[in-house]
C-alpha cells in the first residue's frame, strides 16, 4: 500500500534540464507542479505585486504587469536585493504549491532553488538533474536570448551543484539526448514507486 501525499521536489542548475524531466513524468500521468508557473500566476495577482513595488520601485510596464526583464536586471547585479526578492516570493510560492499538491497521492514539483532555500526538508524524495556546465550555459543562453557571459553570470549565482554530494536523492545525469532522458527519468519513478510502497 502506497503512503499517501508522496511530493518530490525535482531540482538541478540553470540549464540542466529540470522542466524537460517534469514533461516526461507528465506524460506517463503523474502530476507535476511548477515553482515557476505558480510564481507567473502569483505575479498577475494585485496583493502580491504591490508587496513587489513595494521593494523595488518601477518594476510594472505601461499595462500594470510585472516587467520581469526589469526585475531582473535589479536582482541579478545586487545580491541583497535578489535575497529580498526571494524572501518575498519563495514562502508566498511554497504555500501555494503546498496547497495545490495536497490531495494528490504522488506528486512531482519542479522546484528551482530547492537547495538555496533548505526546502530539500519539505519533500519525501528529490530528484536532482545534473548536467555538464558548458551545455548548460549554452542551453540558457539560446533559450532566454542571452549571452554566454550572462548565462553563465545566471549559473553561478545558483547553488554549486558540481560541488556537492548528492547520494542521498535520486541523480538523473542529463547527458544524451531526449530519448535516453527519458529512459533515466522513467528509471527513477519506477524506483521512487517502489521506495515509496
Amino acid at each position: 500500500m502506497m503512503q499517501n501525499n508522496i511530493k518530490i521536489a525535482v531540482t538541478g542548475g540553470i540549464g540542466s534540464g529540470k522542466s524537460a524531466v517534469c514533461e516526461i513524468i507528465k506524460s506517463i500521468g503523474l502530476p507535476v507542479f511548477s515553482c515557476d508557473e505558480i510564481y507567473k500566476e502569483l505575479c498577475t495577482r494585485p496583493q502580491f505585486l504591490n508587496k513587489l513595488t513595494e521593494e523595488f520601485g518601477g518594476i510594472l510596464s505601461s499595462n500594470g504587469a510585472l516587467d520581469r526583464k526589469k526585475l531582473a536586471e535589479i536582482v541579478f547585479k545586487d545580491g541583497s536585493a535578489l535575497k529580498k526578492l526571494n524572501e518575498i516570493t519563495h514562502p508566498a510560492i511554497m504555500q501555494e504549491l503546498f496547497l495545490r499538491a495536497k490531495n494528490e497521492k504522488l506528486c512531482f514539483c519542479e522546484v528551482p532553488l530547492l537547495f538555496e532555500n533548505g526546502f530539500e526538508k519539505l519533500f519525501d524524495g528529490v530528484i536532482v538533474v545534473m548536467r555538464e556546465f558548458n551545455e548548460r550555459i549554452d542551453c540558457v543562453a539560446k533559450r532566454d536570448k542571452i549571452s554566454l557571459n550572462e548565462a553563465v553570470l545566471r549559473a553561478k549565482s545558483q547553488f554549486d551543484y558540481n560541488n556537492n554530494d548528492f547520494a542521498q536523492y535520486y541523480v538523473i545525469h542529463n547527458s544524451g539526448n531526449l530519448a535516453d532522458l527519458r529512459q533515466k527519468t522513467l528509471k527513477t519513478v519506477e524506483k521512487i514507486r517502489i521506495n515509496s510502497l
